[in-house]
């Protein structure tokens, strides 16, 4: 820092080109109260939260706006939209075309094809063939009749197997006819009137596709995405859930969902387990049994009856070892071999196993660090608002718009920890011969991580000296201008590691020469 008899924080000022965080801005943007941290390099929202009611006001919108134009009844209505995912230009361009089509598709039957005048005669149901009076039966708009015993057993049992219930026909075979949501409430339980509702709502979110739900669970919000083409697709629900709208996974930016499946999928499947078997068990020279060697030398013996001893490395006979071939945990003819390249086949493949597992291990144990970490900091970012905040306050006479610096701290940490999370399963699948590639993402995230941990450890370390009783308003203002500094410059290394990895680290020409300007920021 310029000022004389300030720390040096390991911040140079060209890392950064102009001031993104302002520690005394008291009209800050209450962007950082959402838990799950101010997002890096920011572009204008393309999406929508829906609540649980603004999802019934745009599917009765929907409906009134097709009965309007359509002079459909609800029922009719509701169904048209079914049919065509809920899209209403779609709906009116169909039934203008051909509305006889649409309606033989639909099940909406204009005329009973049965009419019964009399409703006191006595009408066979042709389910279960007891004669009831006619006012006692019921029909879908076909005219066919049957007891409200039977029709009950049916609608309830559609209704059980799932959504399929809001596209429910007549049940005299072959008859088409759509039997209305007006016959469901009559009938049914309230139990089963409630989840017939609940389907048609879920259809409206699920038919259509620029909308999803939240994947967070008890949350009944949904998104509503405008793709503008670009590759990335982070949105955050109001219930404070960053997600991927497109593959529906955590927020990822900026690793594309193709990476995230493979990486997600590697991480639940057994080729791990493959290659921790290859990697650290042997078959015995002998009998063939499998042996896991976990400690000691190289001295192995089998199990009874086989007892045979031999070399783990080499698997010869032991009897041809000695302090002349290496000793307990050495093997010369193992050693002479694999410099040569004249591993037998079973070597090799053990070899090349341990090294791809050992390679894995490295991504997966830093992948799995930072989420814990980023975990952690959502905890202590909740304790530092319900308490240390409030104390600070009080211990140290500032208001509480003077003390947003620490909550944008900690919520720069829990977004620059999700992001370094997913830049090891980048680097994971990042081809091991584009060395000058690999150079440089290697150098970005490095210089991102290590700017990550000293605002972490200020955060987090350097606070507990702040609420020490006997800290002073000095050390307060030290601490102020520390944090915020870090929070300033940790944001800038990992905006250059987001726009580098989102452009798949272009700066690399084809030859394998950095651009000059990623040059001179390296070296």
């Amino acid at each position: 820092m310029d000022s004389e008899g300030e720390e040096d924080y390991g911040i140079d000022e060209g890392d950064y080109d102009e001031e993104l965080y302002d520690s005394n801005n008291e009209e800050e943007d209450d962007s950082y109260s959402d838990g799950d941290g101010e997002k890096l390099c920011p572009e204008l929202k393309n999406y929508c939260v829906l609540s649980y009611e603004d999802i019934k006001t745009h599917q009765e919108d929907a409906i009134n706006m097709v009965s309007g134009v359509l002079s459909t009844s609800k029922f009719e209505s509701t169904l048209l939209l079914l049919d065509y995912n809920w899209v209403v230009t779609q709906v009116e361009e169909a039934w203008f075309a051909d509305e006889e089509k649409v309606r033989i598709e639909v099940g909406l039957i204009e005329k009973p094809v049965v009419e019964y005048h009399n409703f006191s005669m006595q009408v066979t149901c042709v389910i279960c063939f007891d004669n009831y009076p006619r006012k006692e039966m019921n029909s879908a708009a076909c005219g066919h009749l049957f007891c409200s015993t039977c029709w009950r057993a049916y609608i309830s049992t559609s209704i059980n197997d799932g959504p399929g219930c809001l596209r429910l026909r007549c049940p005299l075979y072959k008859c088409t006819s759509a039997v209305s949501q007006d016959i469901v409430n009559e009938l049914v339980s309230t139990e089963d009137k409630d989840r017939y509702s609940y389907y048609l709502l879920r259809s409206y979110v699920e038919s259509r596709k620029k909308t999803k739900w939240c994947p967070a669970a008890g949350c009944d919000n949904a998104v509503d995405y405008e793709h503008d083409g670009g590759s990335y697709y982070d949105v955050q629900c109001n219930c404070t859930n960053s997600f991927c709208w497109n593959c529906t996974e955590d927020a990822h930016r900026p690793v594309k969902c193709e990476i995230v499946a493979n990486w997600i999928l590697k991480n639940s499947s057994e080729s791990k387990n493959t290659n921790w078997i290859l990697s650290n068990t042997k078959s015995c020279p002998k009998c063939k049994r499998c042996i896991e060697k976990n400690q000691g030398c190289m001295h192995m013996v089998c199990r009874e009856p086989c007892k045979f001893e031999f070399c783990w490395l080499c698997l010869g006979p032991w009897s041809e070892h000695g302090e002349s071939t290496g000793g307990y945990y050495g093997c010369n003819s193992y050693e002479n071999a694999k410099q040569k390249g004249t591993l037998n086949e079973a070597e090799r493949i053990r070899e090349m196993a341990k090294n791809s597992l050992e390679r894995y291990t490295h991504y997966y144990e830093r992948w799995t660090n930072n989420e814990k970490s980023r975990a952690k900091a959502k905890a202590d970012l909740q304790e530092m608002e319900s308490v240390h905040i409030d104390v600070l306050s009080v211990k140290h006479c500032q208001p509480l718009g003077q003390l947003k610096f620490i909550t944008a701290a900690w919520q720069q940490i829990i977004e620059c920890r999700r992001v370094l999370k997913w830049t090891y399963a980048y680097g994971y699948y990042l081809p091991e011969h584009e060395h000058v590639k690999r150079q440089l993402f290697e150098y970005l995230q490095g210089e991102a991580e290590s700017g990550l941990e000293r605002l972490h450890q200020c955060a987090e370390k350097d606070m507990e000296g702040v609420l020490a009783a006997e800290s002073s308003l000095q050390d307060f203002e030290a601490f102020q201008q520390k944090l915020a500094d870090l929070t300033r410059v940790t944001r800038n290394y990992f905006e250059n590691l987001i726009r580098a990895l989102e452009n798949d680290l272009m700066d690399v020409d084809s030859s394998g020469v950095l651009s000059r300007s990623e040059s001179c920021m390296i070296f």
